[in-house]
């Protein structure tokens, strides 16, 4: 394994989140002293895969949230999920599920929008989801009041393992063949 894939492997470790490869290149150029091309990092965090996938690690470097993360390969997810589920003691709640939901398909959305939709209070919910990093402040609405905005954080991204909203599913991904009775006409 070459140094640069090394140096690269220590930076991604150590990142608390997902670290881009614009910080990848200046921390590599500021320590190794020498200029790291863009494409250099990018063919070396491939090669790091090449490797954890030929050596049949349970993990390797994805590309999520706007940069790099070591995490575990999709066939053992479930062992993973068994784990946190143990270890999180405190789980959202199903009326917090669906404001977190809600938001992250309508967001930026109000307070009160979210009530409308759901029909019920959700002050708890929103102050449950915001102390778990999950959701933030977007600003504030251009109507009476000015009602604060919410929508998803950085931290619902990379806990979702997704790069963008739009990466959420669809309901066409949910959706089920049509059910039929009886045979085709022909």
């Amino acid at each position: 394994m070459n140094i640069l894939q090394n140096h690269i492997q220590a930076l991604v470790f150590c990142a608390q989140s997902p670290i881009s490869i614009e910080e990848i290149q200046r921390c590599l150029q500021e320590s190794l002293e020498m200029e790291v091309l863009v494409s250099d990092v990018l063919e070396a965090v491939e090669g790091i895969n090449e490797q954890l996938r030929e050596q049949h690690f349970a993990f390797q470097i994805y590309a999520i949230g706007g940069g790099y993360q070591f995490l575990t390969k999709p066939e053992y997810q479930d062992s993973v999920s068994t784990y946190l589920k143990h270890k999180s003691k405190k789980k959202l709640s199903a009326s917090s599920l669906e404001t977190l939901a809600i938001i992250a398909y309508k967001q930026p959305i109000t307070r009160s929008q979210v009530e409308q939709i759901r029909g019920v209070g959700c002050d708890y919910a929103i102050q449950k989801l915001l102390e778990k990093e999950l959701l933030e402040i977007k600003g504030k609405a251009e109507t009476i009041g000015r009602p604060v905005l919410y929508g998803t954080s950085q931290k619902f991204m990379d806990y979702f393992g997704i790069n963008h909203i739009k990466d959420l599913p669809q309901l066409k991904d949910f959706a089920s063949e049509e059910n039929v009775i009886g045979e085709t006409a022909d």
